[in-house]
Order: structure tokens, then C-alpha cells, then sequence
């Protein structure tokens, strides 16, 4: 179809600082390094995508992310935007891994696709606008004063559920999580991350079990990913279930993990999986193993959390969203998207499509290339 035709593609740098640092195991945050992509078909449609590189995770960086997108653009020039098999095997075969870049082009298309469908990107996906979704707020790693704090006015503050990172000793741990009970009480939900802090099953163990007595809903990659074969021993020794986060990427890890019967929960990605696509058969196998799904991020703006609130309204296993993370912004460049209602309510567009762009003054001002 020649309107569908890919017609030019731009790739932008986003930097936004955060409010204060973003603290996890594997380092702290100061600011989102985000890309975003812009696709735009014959016809005059545009399509976006964002992505978050995070170096200790996916291994990629704003700085590599816009140099592979130079690889993908030329490559996706002039070919049909609705042919989403066809091109997002194009950018596998152009270059293995780089998960994140990827997903923002992937991001792209489909809503391109699903503005030609003239459906929001949810229904596009097979879904259905048919549950509330609410994000936790996640309590940054820190000392337990200063940890309870937050997670006293995150209560206040209407979220319903908190999320604590973690991943210290067994000691700090078990006083960070003692001190955020005795301020929020003892009945609201509270989940934790270790991004892999814990290193060993044995030490995961020894924590987890240290911290069973404080109502916890599950604990995310309680170790190293590259351990993944000692998670089903962490899982059967841990009355806190696990969710696997960093060992899932793809489909592939998906399907591992749950021949192993390492975990109870998964947590989808899209900056993870290279997108929609491949997101999509992590929540189908999820769904068929009888997990129960996340979807999470990294620091995308309100632009990627969007396209992560129409992937969990794709499939009814997942329960689980942590979008909160555009929250930390201290500017917003996002038109349009999900909107924070109270009570931690994610309100999504119901137009074709995404539903968000980035605001051209924004994007005006930014490091960008054009195709």
C-alpha cells in the first residue's frame, strides 16, 4: 500500500532530570536518557516510540541507542509500515540484542498500525478496556528514616500498593522494611525488588526468610539473572513469592523460567522484550503457565507508560502495573497519554493508536537525526 508507505523517520535524545536521585541496587539515577522515534507513513501519519536504555540491565545507553537506530532507519525507509512481521525481523537481522532501541521502532509501528486500524492500541492487541488499572510508587533505596517517609506519604498519597527497592545486607534489609511497616501499618500491600542485589540463593534465602513475618506481596529478581537455575530453589525456600524481572527478557527466558517452575510471577517489559511482539508471547506463555503478569519500566516518560498500559490491557493475567516512574519528571514533555487520577488510577486515551506524542517544542531543542 503505497500511503503506508515509511516515508522519514526521525530519532530524538529526551533528557529529563529527576526530582531527586532514583536509587536501586545496581546504582542511582539522576535523570531520564530516554530516545524516542518518530515514523511517519506517505499517507501523513505519525507514529512514536520511546525507549529507556539502561546500561546495567539491557547493556545499552542513550548514546548507543541512537547510533543503532542510524542502522535501523535506512533499513525501514520505503518499506510498508503494516508489514510489522517484516519489519521488526529486519532490525533482528540487521543486529542482535540491542532490546531497547528496538522496542522504541516497535513501539512505533504499532501505532501506526493500529491508527490505521482505527482502533487504540489495546483493542489492536487483542484486548479490551474492561479493568482499572492502578501503578504502584516505588520507595528509592535508602536509609530506613528516610525510606519510611516516603513510603508514609506514598500511603497518604492514595497509591495501592507500595514498592520497596532493596538489595543491601540481610540486616539493612530486614531494618529498612521494619521501619516502612511500623509507618504505613501492617495490612497495606507492600511488594519489594532487589534487582538481583542479593547475589546467591543462599542469601537471598536467609533474607527473604528474615522478612516473611512482614506481609509482603512478592519480591522481584531476588538474584544475580545470570543465576536463574538456583530461582526455583529461592523460590521453594521463600514464603514471599518471586518474580522473575532481569532474567526475563524475551519469550525465550520466559519459557525457561517456567520449566524450571522458578517463579510465580513475571514481570513484562517492553524495553525488555523489543517490544510489543515479542512482549506479547511472554504474557501468552505466562497466562498458559498460570502466573501472574506485571508490567513494568525503566524511566520512560508518559510516552512509554502509555504504550505499557496498552499492553496490560492485552491479556487478563496481568494484574500487576508499575508505571510510576514519569511521576519523578520534573518537566513533562508527553501530549496526550495516560493520565494519574487519585488512588494510583491509570486513565488511558481511548483514540486511534498510542494516544501520545512528544511536544514539538521538546523535541526542537533535542539531539536528533532525520531519515
Amino acid at each position: 500500500m503505497p500511503g503506508t508507505t515509511l516515508h522519514a523517520i526521525s530519532i530524538y535524545q529526551l533528557r529529563v532530570p529527576l526530582r531527586e536521585p532514583f536509587v536501586i541496587s545496581l546504582g542511582p539515577l539522576l535523570a531520564a536518557e530516554n530516545l524516542v522515534v518518530v515514523l511517519r507513513t506517505a499517507d501523513g501519519h505519525v507514529g512514536y516510540g520511546e525507549c529507556s536504555p539502561f546500561l546495567t540491565i539491557n547493556g545499552e545507553s542513550v548514546d548507543t541507542g541512537f547510533v543503532v537506530g542510524q542502522y535501523f532507519a535506512p533499513a525501514l525507509m520505503g518499506r510498508d509500515a503494516l508489514d510489522l512481521p517484516g519489519c521488526l525481523a529486519e532490525l533482528d537481522r540487521i543486529i542482535y540484542g540491542n532490546s531497547s532501541i528496538k522496542s522504541a521502532f516497535d513501539i512505533a509501528l504499532h501505532d501506526l498500525a493500529a491508527q490505521h486500524a482505527g482502533l487504540p492500541l489495546y483493542e489492536f492487541l487483542g484486548g479490551k478496556n474492561d479493568k482499572i488499572l492502578t501503578t504502584d510508587m516505588t520507595v528509592s533505596l535508602g536509609p530506613p528514616a528516610k525510606m519510611q517517609a516516603d513510603a508514609v506519604r506514598f500511603q497518604r498519597e492514595g497509591f495501592p500498593a507500595i514498592k520497596v527497592k532493596l538489595g543491601g545486607s540481610l540486616a539493612d534489609d530486614v531494618a529498612r522494611i521494619r521501619a516502612i511497616r511500623a509507618g504505613i501499618g501492617p495490612a497495606h500491600p507492600l511488594r519489594i525488588d532487589a534487582n538481583q542485589g542479593w547475589q546467591t540463593a543462599d542469601n537471598a534465602i536467609a533474607v527473604l526468610q528474615a522478612l516473611a513475618e512482614f506481609n509482603i506481596e512478592h519480591c522481584e529478581e531476588p538474584i544475580l539473572r545470570q543465576h536463574f537455575m538456583a530461582l526455583s530453589r529461592v523460590r521453594a525456600a521463600s514464603l514471599i513469592p518471586i518474580m522473575a524481572d532481569e532474567s526475563c527478557g524475551d519469550e525465550h527466558d520466559a519459557a525457561r523460567l517456567i520449566q524450571l517452575n522458578a517463579c510465580q510471577l513475571l514481570n513484562i517489559k517492553l524495553g525488555k522484550s523489543s517490544g510489543f511482539h515479542r512482549a506479547q508471547k511472554i504474557a501468552r506463555l505466562g497466562q498458559a503457565a498460570g502466573l501472574i503478569l506485571q508490567v513494568g519500566g525503566f524511566l520512560e516518560s508518559r510516552l512509554g507508560m502509555t504504550a505499557a498500559a496498552h499492553l496490560a490491557l492485552s491479556n487478563p493475567a496481568i494484574h500487576h502495573c508499575d508505571f510510576d516512574t514519569p511521576l519523578m519528571f520534573t518537566e513533562d514533555p508527553v501530549v496526550g497519554g495516560i493520565r494519574y487520577r487519585p488512588g494510583g488510577v491509570i486513565e488511558l486515551p481511548t483514540t486511534p493508536g498510542l494516544g501520545a506524542t512528544i511536544d514539538e517544542a521538546w523535541l526542537r531543542t533535542a539531539p536528533q537525526v532525520h531519515f
